[in-house]
């Protein structure tokens, strides 16, 4: 089971809802100087960015920042399919690269992050006037706790960074602070985040079962490795060799782990699973458990078809909306275990529990294809009117594309149920963050060590009869094989936008049926315009 503390916390903080209105004030029911009373009232302040990052940073119905991280990308679209999913063309916004000032796509992931900012100054003055000592709180607790709060702080603006470039810095909700904080150059964005990680990382705890869903040491290490990584993009300037040296210390270091030493999983299932607290690659992810605190992730809303609950014998269905691109589906070996495992694919049956009979094993569709077997395919396009070709955004049906698989929730009978934690940082991205960077070094080869460290990573989506075939060498593995395995790799996870900018393609590539801009514009969000209204010593960015 996983840490009943944390999780009770989570619940007490849920019945509030897990994510806090926009124009609500922290503490607004209890005033703070009446709320650090004990231990556990201090660790709700500490965790309620953790909770929140759950609206901006993970698979949800809302707009954050994993949503634009993948739907403005070559891996995923939400198309229209017959009468659902149009949505006032966001989505194929999103798709083209056509988004504007004023798409709640745009502003609200700004919104999200800047409240979570918010919740981290707030604590974090609240615990100037705490007496910590009077709680049972010794100083090297108090101090860690702090860092983490430091810590989660800088990561929400090494996302900002990332989304918007030029933004602004605020570290205090006190009064007496400027009301319209002036929009900070990236490159100045990106020397805060990097003292603020720098500065507190020492003072964190290793990881461990008691800080799944927290910021542990090796989370900051992996912050600052992707930091690193995206330096030229994001300061201007590269940054290998720290990137590198932030990378050993995960590899290389003691730090814990969640169960054992951090290492690799034997299996592509065990970091994405309902028990994955026991994964032992893990090293930060958003925390869930259904069963404790009855809240849910919410990757049956994203992805799951009308007749999901078939499927996997759960008590919930989807709303049928993102589908793989078919080049992204294109992109996997049959022989490789991802693509039999992380996608849904071909004709459905019902889960072994729900059949009734032979006749009965079959999943049937309910819009173009009611009453008929669901057959999910690789194209989208207007299959049951007798199109072909590529389709296109507006020419989806409900089996279009490859969906989902790689968080699956359990039955609705199984004790850990929908309890998968969103992944964030896992050590697979640290070996691929080490070998892209000793990459970029030897101008652009790949060397020995780049290779062994992929290969480690790869080697589990094939079979030991196949792997021999598989392997990389150093003339195969170039960076545009690279890019395209951890496209294989990551898919789902939130991170391809951010790898095609740093790999050029962003702008540059062709995919399904997205033709390249070539535009560098598209590469940073708009300030959104409600933001520049509020504020006039906001600058928007070039371009818009």
């Amino acid at each position: 089971m996983k840490k009943i503390f944390l999780y009770t916390v989570l619940a007490l903080l849920l019945v509030a809802g897990s994510c806090t209105k926009l124009d609500e004030t922290l503490y607004s029911q209890i005033p703070a100087n009446n709320f650090y009373n004990n231990k556990f009232e201090v660790m709700t302040a500490v965790l309620r960015p953790f909770t929140h990052a759950r609206a901006w940073a993970t698979i949800q119905d809302r707009h954050g920042y994993w949503r634009l991280q993948e739907l403005t990308a070559d891996q995923q679209a939400w198309p229209q399919k017959g009468r659902h999913g149009y949505d006032g063309a966001q989505w194929i916004r999103q798709h083209y690269h056509q988004w504007t000032v004023t798409d709640r796509a745009i502003e609200e992931p700004w919104e999200l992050l800047y409240l979570g900012i918010g919740f981290c100054n707030n604590t974090l003055d609240d615990f100037e006037k705490v007496d910590f000592s009077k709680l049972g709180i010794a100083e090297a607790e108090k101090a860690a706790l702090i860092a983490e709060i430091k810590v989660i702080r800088a990561w929400h603006y090494l996302k900002l960074m990332d989304l918007y470039g030029n933004i602004p810095i605020v570290t205090t909700a006190k009064g007496g602070q400027p009301t319209d904080p002036p929009t900070v150059p990236r490159a100045e964005v990106f020397a805060f985040v990097e003292k603020e990680l720098k500065d507190n990382l020492n003072a964190l705890q290793p990881l461990s079962a008691a800080m799944v869903g927290r910021v542990s040491k090796p989370a900051a290490y992996a912050m600052l490795a992707e930091l690193y990584i995206n330096a030229a993009v994001w300061s201007g300037a590269a940054r290998w060799d720290d990137c590198i040296a932030a990378c050993d210390n995960i590899i290389l270091g003691d730090m814990g782990g969640l169960n054992g030493k951090i290492a690799l999983d034997g299996s592509i299932l065990d970091a994405f699973s309902v028990t994955n607290h026991l994964s032992k690659e893990n090293l930060f992810q958003i925390a869930y458990d259904y069963r404790a605190s009855g809240d849910a992730p919410s990757y049956n809303g994203t992805f799951w078809h009308y007749r999901s609950r078939q499927i996997y014998n759960t008590d919930r269905d989807g709303n049928n909306a993102w589908v793989t691109t078919p080049n992204a589906y294109n992109a996997y070996k049959e022989n490789d275990l991802r693509k039999k495992e992380w996608f849904l694919f071909g004709l459905q049956y019902k889960h072994p529990a729900l059949r009734t009979s032979v006749a009965d094993s079959i999943v049937l569709g309910s819009e173009e294809y009611v009453n008929k077997p669901l057959v999910f395919v690789n194209n989208i396009r207007r299959n049951s009117e007798g199109e072909t070709g590529e389709g296109g955004m507006t020419r989806g049906e409900e089996n279009s594309g490859a969906r989902f698989n790689k968080y699956r929730p359990g039955t609705v009978t199984d004790p850990n149920y929908l309890g998968n934690d969103f992944v964030v940082y896992r050590l697979t991205e640290i070996y691929f963050f080490k070998a892209e960077a000793l990459m970029r070094k030897n101008n652009g080869a790949a060397t020995p060590v780049a290779v062994d460290l992929i290969n480690q990573c790869k080697k589990r989506a094939f079979s030991a009869s196949d792997w021999p075939g598989e392997e990389y060498t150093t003339s195969t593995l170039t960076l545009d094989e690279l890019l395209a395995e951890r496209g294989r790799e990551f898919v789902f996870e939130g991170k391809r936008r951010s790898d095609m900018i740093r790999f050029g393609k962003f702008v540059t590539a062709s995919w399904w049926d997205h033709q390249p801009s070539n535009d560098t514009k598209w590469t940073l969000f708009p300030i959104p315009r409600k933001q520049l209204v509020i504020n006039n010593k906001l600058k928007q960015n070039d371009g818009y």
